[in-house]
């Protein structure tokens, strides 16, 4: 294996990895469905928003990085957050989930896979790098995770 590909595999698997904090799976899991969208006393969010904001935030990033089109169309920061803290049904719930793991595996084979040097600046950027642009998503990703388990923890359904 070379250094490269190795480095790059490194930093693609900080996407979903759990080693000093909970993975975005376990954080939300077995969670009651009633505690979707509630927000705790002095918190300005719910689990629903924090998973909607990881999911729209990703993608957006995963396009920057990917498409040589990419034209922001979102307005910060309101486009990056839903319009409801509650979970619209079910399905929503799980279509967020499964579009975050489906985005994050696409944004790991592109960190692996892709020819770009990702040192290189982003050509429709305004001065960030490839690699930044990926590690951002998974800063932000686990900043938010973290934000969930302690959501959990104040509304007394976190065991971990």
């Amino acid at each position: 294996m070379s250094k490269l590909l190795e480095w790059r595999e490194i930093v693609a698997s900080a996407l979903d990895w759990e080693q000093a904090h909970a993975s975005l799976e376990r954080a939300v899991e077995a969670l009651p469905v009633e505690l979707r969208g509630r927000r705790a006393p002095g918190l300005p969010y719910s689990i629903w928003e924090l998973l909607e904001h990881i999911r729209i935030a990703q993608r957006d990033l995963l396009e920057f990085c990917r498409d040589t089109d990419y034209q922001h169309a979102l307005e910060w920061p309101d486009g990056y957050w839903p319009d409801s803290p509650v979970p619209a049904s079910e399905e929503a719930w799980a279509d967020c989930l499964a579009a975050i793991q489906a985005d994050r595996q696409q944004l790991q084979r592109w960190t692996v896979e892709t020819e770009v040097d990702l040192t290189a600046k982003i050509p429709h950027g305004t001065g960030q790098t490839y690699l930044r642009t990926v590690l951002v998503a998974v800063d932000h990703a686990s900043c938010h995770v973290g934000q969930i388990v302690l959501l959990r923890k104040l509304l007394g359904a976190w065991a971990g």
